[in-house]
């Protein structure tokens, strides 16, 4: 397919490189296109073509680096050259939250109004970021007038919304086998042209969901939001489970068997993070409230799922009969809010571990990727940092499992009461059969059980 300007579909950009960008890029560039991914972050970009990947994700790196050598995949810091060569732009920076919880939409207009300086003809500009209702129709506007400064209000351009749906942990797998492709156009020819780039899943029968730009930046926020509540919900279950003698895991497990109800986000545990469901939530009850409409389930579940971090500190500490943690040794077990990433954004352990600190605990953390993270942005030296999940337990009077990395469903119980000081085992995942634990020794803590 070639549009009015003779350039071929084939030719993509890419306007960000941080997690949904370099993963979209890379996986794209997997399909046989050719894409240019492009940051204003000259050091990353440098470091990206030096083959370094400033982001954790299972198999990014070795993606990257295949279809750089195969010539597929290019970075540049010049918006001009990603213009210019391409007929389809992606949108992929970032939308942090502003104070009110509302997503800051600075960088999605910024790169807007550059794309729109540098148009010499017919664009799809892709919005690919996570961003409010009403966006497209902004990004439209910002385009629009960049056009008309320039004395080019009869070139044309359409705008689109293609939602991501990337887990951490396993993103390029959910990009390459998604379980489908929402895409928002009010334009024949853009929905086409989306078509063609997304060929490969086309013609292997993944469901594609066509609808307006508005429905299609909705159904992201309500796929979210609804995956939070999920979970908010088994964690409110849980802790009535834990008051009437019941097991929040056959819970669970039952009610999953239900197909109207599903066995995923099921999981008791100490309630959800990253960069995703709170970000995403926050900003859905904004977008209600500013058009008039109390998003109270939403709110809800953000209120319970602060609360579930904060009982989760309670419970350890609630555990010392003096409620005084001064001079106890804390072994935390997992930093990033989930397994195979190293995000600490929102992750429970945060919460966890800055209230034993208030509490008076030393704490000792371990995590396989993640602990560089929780250093820079969160604790710098006011923990110390370990080497192993023994290393972290030696002389500890509690152990933690925050993160369920699997690892840490094989710890060597026997190993670790010998090492610790103390007999807490507090299992905030749900991993381990408490007769097992209790017969080594321990004094075990679930949630719900």
């Amino acid at each position: 397919m070639k549009d009015g300007n003779s350039k071929t579909m084939n030719n993509i950009s890419v306007i960000g490189t941080g997690y949904v960008g370099l993963v979209s890029g890379a996986c794209f560039s997997e399909f046989g296109l050719n894409v240019m991914c492009m940051d204003v972050d000259q050091n990353k970009i440098e470091s990206l073509k030096s083959g370094v990947i400033p982001i954790y994700e299972p198999g990014l790196d070795d993606l990257v680096k295949k279809n750089v050598a195969a010539g597929r995949l290019h970075f540049t810091t010049d918006i001009k050259e990603a213009v210019k060569n391409s007929t389809v732009i992606f949108i992929a920076v970032g939308t942090p939250p502003l104070d009110d919880g509302s997503a800051d939409l600075k960088y999605v207009l910024e790169a807007a109004e550059s794309i729109a300086a540098h148009m010499d003809g017919y664009r799809v500009i892709v919005d690919k970021s996570t961003v409010p209702i009403g966006t497209g129709e902004k990004v439209a506007c910002a385009i629009q007038r960049k056009l008309d400064e320039r004395g080019l209000k009869g070139l044309t351009f359409d705008v689109v919304s293609n939602p991501e749906f990337l887990r951490e942990g396993s993103a390029i797998n959910d990009f390459m086998h998604p379980d489908r492709i929402v895409i928002g156009t009010k334009s024949e020819k853009a929905k086409e042209i989306m078509q063609d780039i997304y060929r490969v899943l086309y013609i292997n029968n993944h469901p594609f969901v066509f609808t307006n730009i508005e429905t299609a930046e909705m159904i992201k926020y309500a796929a979210n939001a609804f995956l939070a509540t999920k979970i908010t919900f088994i964690n409110e279950i849980s802790r009535l489970c834990e008051t009437v003698n019941a097991d929040v895991k056959q819970v669970s497990n039952a009610i999953g068997l239900d197909k109207r109800i599903g066995k995923y986000f099921l999981h008791a545990g100490p309630g959800y993070g990253g960069s995703c469901f709170p970000k995403d939530t926050h900003a859905l009850t904004m977008i209600g409230d500013k058009v008039g409409t109390d998003m109270k389930l939403i709110k809800t579940v953000i209120d319970v799922n602060d609360e579930q971090k904060n009982i989760m500190a309670e419970k350890v500490i609630n555990a010392f009969l003096s409620g005084n943690l001064k001079g106890k040794k804390i072994a935390i077990l997992g930093l990033a809010f989930k397994p195979e990433t190293d995000d600490v954004r929102e992750s429970p352990a945060i919460t966890i571990i800055e209230k034993l600190l208030e509490a008076g605990a030393e704490i000792v953390a371990f995590d396989p990727v993640a602990s560089a993270n929780a250093k820079k942005f969160y604790f710098g030296d006011k923990i110390s940092y370990a080497c192993n999940e023994y290393k972290a337990a030696e002389g500890a009077d509690a152990v933690c499992i925050i993160t369920e990395w699997n690892q840490f469903r094989s710890i060597d119980v026997n190993k670790m009461k010998e090492i610790m000081s103390g007999n807490l085992f507090f299992d905030f995942r749900n991993i381990y059969d408490r007769a097992k634990i209790e017969s080594e020794g321990f004094i075990y803590f679930g949630v719900g059980r």
